[in-house]
């Protein structure tokens, strides 16, 4: 795009889609940027694209949004600025406070990963059982499921490929003995083992869904129960085990070390106990 484009319309945003369809992101990152920019697109109604619009919109995200969010959709913005040729236009994050502990009504714990298992088994749901147990025991993301094929599990060992990103993941041997036997029981002789009636892969809706229908009987905060508070809890374990931050980087196909640092802080209630062991008061 040219120095002097000055103008923001539609067909500037599918074309930004198209590009970031080319540098091989993400469906769901294609979905997110470009819904980001249309909101942009709707607070500019019509004015010039400068930096002051710019500037106005990102105080607009300030006090409408957390810091973390409005981060967020700035990098959605940042990266049209990039691809249009504008980096004049570009503007900084909003500072984030790094978090000392994270909300304990938030995190999913050992206990409670547990019952939602139990409880998915009570119902006779062992796919959904076993999809619970992969994701925690192996830290992998909910997308990456469909990497888990009998072949992979036979060789104890699935290869991930994510964001132009490929890395190995371990299957223990618990793990694979769980998922051979759930396999022939379905009649899955090759292929993905996590998959619909029709033989597609399953999504994340379709497990955030059924996640939720556990919660009463498993006794856990709704709040807590999503797939990607899997990941987190198998990040936590491992950490507590191990403590290398760059080891759990690369298992969890992480590009910073400063990612994985926010899935590992502990909660308020762990935060609080470590103080009190100081035995600082007199």
């Amino acid at each position: 795009m040219a120095q002097t484009f000055k103008v923001m319309n539609e067909g500037i945003i599918k074309e930004f889609g198209g590009y970031l369809q080319k540098a091989e992101k993400s469906a769901a990152t294609v979905e997110k940027y470009t819904r980001d920019c249309r909101q942009f697109l709707k607070i500019l109604n019509g004015a010039p694209l400068t930096k002051e619009a710019v500037l106005q919109y990102k105080q607009h995200l300030k006090m409408s949004y957390t810091p973390k969010s409005a981060n967020s959709k700035l990098a959605s913005i940042n990266c049209l600025f990039a691809f249009l040729g504008r980096h004049d236009l570009k503007v900084k994050p909003l500072k984030l406070q790094q978090k000392v502990f994270c909300p304990e009504e938030r995190e999913l714990s050992r206990a409670e990963y547990t019952r939602l298992c139990r409880a998915a088994e009570r119902r006779q749901n062992e796919r959904l059982s076993l999809i619970l147990q992969t994701i925690c025991g192996t830290g992998i993301r909910v997308s990456e499921l469909k990497f888990i094929t009998v072949e992979a599990v036979r060789r104890g060992e699935a290869v991930v490929s994510c964001k132009t990103k490929t890395r190995a993941v371990f299957i223990v041997k618990e793990l694979k003995q769980k998922l051979l036997r759930y396999a022939k029981k379905q009649g899955i002789q090759s292929g993905m083992i996590f998959v619909t009636k029709t033989g597609r892969a399953i999504n994340r809706s379709n497990i955030w869904r059924e996640m939720k229908t556990l919660c009463r009987d498993a006794n856990v905060n709704p709040e807590k129960v999503f797939p990607h508070n899997l990941r987190h809890l198998f990040a936590r374990v491992f950490y507590e085990i191990e403590k290398d931050i760059a080891k759990l980087a690369d298992i969890l196909g992480h590009s910073s070390i400063n990612t994985t640092r926010i899935y590992i802080i502990s909660t308020g209630r762990e935060h609080r106990r470590r103080m009190e062991r100081m035995h600082l008061i007199l």
